[in-house]
């Protein structure tokens, strides 16, 4: 079952993850020499055929060889951590000062630690190999096997464990903390919030990305942004770049976070609105295992909860769904390769416009034949066998949801 909920509007502060901030951002993120811009794909076929008047998909499968947005923000959040206990200026940060000798030297040999579903640890694993510090990665239980090999090819001692996602997380910083290594996680809670909050700065190269390519390509601003959430640190941040860049005004475009039905903490969160944070315990079974988390981060929240406009939980189906659509293009349209938690949102986006079952809700959220929507592909197959079982063999679908 789809769900829809709007929260009452607060009046948070989005500078963290504004305009401003992003430019720093993406001024590190573009001093790396495996750095380029991923693609904005103009899917105009595809709008034709649902009608709407656009639909742009910026797509993460390119990011740094990584197959993955993820990197994003661990390569910030470390590089950060770095920068502050050597006191390097914020201004100065950038990869070829972190590989300066004195640099390395005074910083000396370090171990950071994380818990993943696979991608956050592989670009945690990447960053700690390419600043030559060691990195230790946990993996919830049912974790593929392929996201594990990736992350041990990067250097990382890495493991799967039999706790779920959120106890892995609890893991490894009880680890971090044992053993004076650095955990380096995208969740947040009342004291440990300045790591996370680097780790969503992060990500806010994806969308500073996107809004240039916007303006270059001559693309009319989306009327709606449709974002999927595990923790709701990349949903929060692009939320808080976008309010920053369009205000909060009629130009805003109107912004819907997806999540799995089987773990939608914000979605509960925002449903319930009465100041507390919901979780979701349990195995959690989702075919969108990067968006299996049952513990919203705190700044995430907030700035959805202030920014965000509507909170919607799937079921697999729908991003299985969305998925195929996005690897069978129509027309002249380009392919794009997007795995199960990559292509969530978009999954909600084509069901609304293409099934009469969800009319209401279309209408709702104000979808006709003037809206340009945007989209983020946050993974492509990071899951080959996985991918090819949806994709191929049509392992889910809409009417197994």
């Amino acid at each position: 079952m789809i769900h829809l909920n709007r929260p009452v509007e607060n009046v948070s502060d989005v500078r963290l993850f504004g305009y401003k901030q992003a430019e720093k951002v993406n001024h590190f993120h573009s001093s790396f020499p495996e750095y380029l811009v991923t693609p904005l794909w103009v899917l105009k076929d595809l709008a034709a055929y649902t009608g709407v008047s656009g639909i742009y998909m910026k797509d993460e499968s390119f990011r740094f060889g990584l197959n993955a947005f993820k990197v994003l923000g661990g390569s910030y959040a470390i590089g950060t951590y770095i920068a502050k206990e050597l006191n390097i200026p914020k201004e100065e940060l950038s990869y070829r000062r972190l590989m300066d000798p004195e640099v390395r030297s005074a910083f000396g040999d370090r171990t950071f630690i994380t818990a993943t579903d696979g991608n956050h640890g592989r670009g945690v694993a990447w960053t700690a190999g390419r600043l030559g510090q060691k990195s230790v990665v946990y993996m919830p239980k049912g974790s593929a096997a392929e996201r594990l090999e990736n992350i041990r090819r990067l250097g990382a001692e890495a493991s799967i464990t039999n706790l779920n996602y959120d106890e892995s997380v609890r893991k490894a910083y009880t680890e971090a903390m044992e053993k004076g290594w650095i955990f380096v996680q995208d969740t947040a809670w009342d004291g440990y919030e300045e790591i996370p909050r680097h780790i969503m700065q992060g990500y806010t190269t994806m969308a500073y990305e996107a809004y240039h390519q916007m303006e270059q390509e001559k693309l009319e601003r989306p009327t709606h942004i449709f974002l999927q959430a595990g923790v709701g640190a990349m949903s929060g941040a692009v939320t808080g770049f976008f309010a920053d860049v369009y205000g909060d005004g009629k130009e805003r475009p109107i912004v819907t976070v997806v999540e799995p039905e089987q773990a939608a903490c914000i979605y509960r969160t925002a449903e319930a609105n009465d100041g507390k944070l919901y979780t979701v315990g349990g195995e959690m079974n989702t075919i969108m295992a990067g968006l299996a988390c049952g513990e919203p981060c705190t700044l995430g929240w907030e700035i959805m909860r202030d920014h965000a406009d509507y909170f919607v939980s799937i079921p697999d189906g729908i991003a299985a769904d969305g998925m195929r659509v996005l690897g069978s293009p129509i027309g002249g349209d380009p392919r794009i390769v997007s795995g199960e938690s990559g292509a969530a949102a978009f999954g909600f986006v084509f069901t609304l416009l293409t099934n009469p079952e969800y009319a209401d809700m279309k209408t709702r959220l104000g979808l006709d034949e003037n809206s340009r929507i945007l989209c983020f592909s946050t993974e492509g197959d990071t899951d080959r066998e996985n991918y090819r079982k949806i994709v191929w063999n049509g392992r889910y679908g809409t009417d197994k949801g």
